[in-house]
């Protein structure tokens, strides 16, 4: 293995200058939902370009259906035609930061606060999704090309624009350059630690779909007084309907929604019962007490290992001041599903919309939209050189064993990069629960960053020589 001690020197040396780059990439407002700031997204991509050019890559910005890819090739790979191939993922677009007047400070400009506890945190919007994070791994990437002039392993980089929302555009640029991307492993950089001193592999992987259904009932909003009771409300139509989503036991009532779900193991249930999870917190920490959910399952098993229907949003008739009596002529619901591996999105989203029209009244149709991005559950295997590397260097670095955890979340590239390249990921990340990610106010704490980088070259350190 080469000496990773003269890699760490270097970079905690540069860590001034790797905080300030940080701040640079911060400041381009990347909320690539939004059209007005495309041009921004895509002075962040070339931005970046530059970075990695200042490394040594073969770097440049490449076209797609939606924000341009940032792709780099470290030169160096050339000379080690045999060395494993790493690809390298992270997102450079961000959440939008409404509502703006939550934030304490603007959400564009990093500023360092120190906490009571003494802990420095940086705020700003993408600090920790997902510039913070996946500057950990350039930054660590710098330090070991400092100090050994090549990496051990080829590189390509692969930076996107629209994680955040619509992630069919990278699906498509795989699928039409899949030949290009050939690699050994993805490492990505965009999940967090166990707690704040427990470092974290994810293993698992929640898909997710989301629909939006609207009920119509009369052409026109009607008098309430008139019609309120001869005429069918679609508000009434639709709130009994998602009611009737779950049964008591909190199981979802879709017919086949459940086909190729499989409940954790014994071994599973086993090593996550040790991680001490607590529900009374976890609640307790949003204002909440009693768990619900799915009966006979705990909530760490809910969140990683058992698939959901959730209603995120329902409106329909008057919402202005006061009151005004009126049957709506319609009613809207968002609803999304998180799914675990093993079911079909596509099945699923079929399926939902079958129950719908199952339960509307003659009066009544439904129309139906969705809005791309449909992801499956995924299982990554945890027996690859890579995760053990990774341990190896979490538990160095942090002094404690990393946990392998699943994640209640979507990163839906994962998918992509088994469909298209047939390869599995690294998922190695240095976000908390606390960071406030797609809220006001999100944050990554300085220790985060600095570690983060560190760990990123000791695991660069586990791979040379062995893989």
């Amino acid at each position: 293995m080469a000496d990773v001690e003269p890699v760490l020197a270097a970079a905690d040396k540069g860590f001034p200058a790797s905080l300030e780059r940080m701040f640079t990439l911060i400041r381009f407002p990347t909320v690539a939902t939004d059209p007005k700031y495309h041009g921004d997204c895509r002075k962040a991509a070339e931005w970046l370009v530059g970075l990695l050019r200042e490394l040594g890559f073969q770097a440049e910005t490449r076209n797609t259906t939606g924000q341009p890819v940032v792709i780099a090739k470290s030169a160096a790979g050339q000379s080690q035609p045999h060395a494993p191939h790493i690809l390298f993922y992270g997102h450079y677009d961000v959440q939008p930061a409404d509502p703006l007047d939550l934030w304490e400070t603007p959400p564009f400009e990093p500023q360092i606060r120190t906490g009571k506890d003494g802990r420095q945190r940086i705020f700003a919007r993408g600090a920790s999704d997902d510039k913070g994070q996946l500057l950990t791994f350039l930054e660590a990437s710098r330090a070991w090309l400092s100090v050994h002039g090549q990496l051990p392993f080829r590189l390509t980089v692969l930076l996107e624009g629209d994680e955040e929302g619509d992630s069919t555009h990278l699906d498509r640029f795989l699928k039409d350059n899949a030949a290009e991307f050939a690699c050994d492993s993805v490492f990505i950089c965009d999940s967090g630690m166990w707690d704040a001193k427990t470092p974290a592999i994810d293993t698992m992987l929640r898909g997710c779909i989301c629909d939006e259904v609207t009920i119509t009932g009369p052409r026109i909003d009607l008098h309430s007084g008139y019609y309120g009771g001869p005429a069918v409300n679609p508000i009434k139509v639709l709130a009994k309907i998602l009611g009737g989503l779950h049964d008591k036991n909190g199981r979802v009532t879709i017919k086949g929604f459940y086909d190729g779900v499989k409940p954790p193991t014994p071994a599973q249930r086993q090593q996550w019962a040790r991680l001490k999870f607590s529900p009374k917190k976890f609640l307790g920490d949003v204002g909440l007490k009693i768990p619900a959910g799915e009966k006979g399952f705990s909530p760490l098993e809910q969140m990683w290992a058992r698939p959901t229907a959730e209603v995120n949003g329902i409106y329909g008739g008057y919402r202005g001041a006061g009151s005004k009596t009126v049957l709506p002529s319609e009613a809207t619901g968002k609803i999304s599903f998180r799914l675990v591996a093993g079911q079909d999105p596509k099945k699923i989203r079929k399926a939902f919309r079958a129950h719908v029209k199952a339960l509307l009244p003659k009066d009544c149709k439904a129309r139906f939209q969705d809005f791309g991005g449909d992801s499956s559950g995924i299982t990554v295997a945890n027996d690859t050189p890579y995760i053990a590397a990774a341990h190896a260097a979490l538990k160095a670095e942090w002094g404690r064993p990393a946990v392998e955890v699943g994640s209640g979340g979507s990163i839906p590239v994962v998918e992509s990069f088994r469909k298209w390249l047939g390869v599995d990921s690294l998922l190695v990340g240095f976000a908390l629960d606390d960071d406030s990610v797609h809220s006001p106010n999100e944050k990554y704490d300085v220790e985060s960053y600095r570690k983060g980088i560190r760990t990123w070259a000791r695991i660069i350190a586990e791979l040379s020589g062995k893989v």
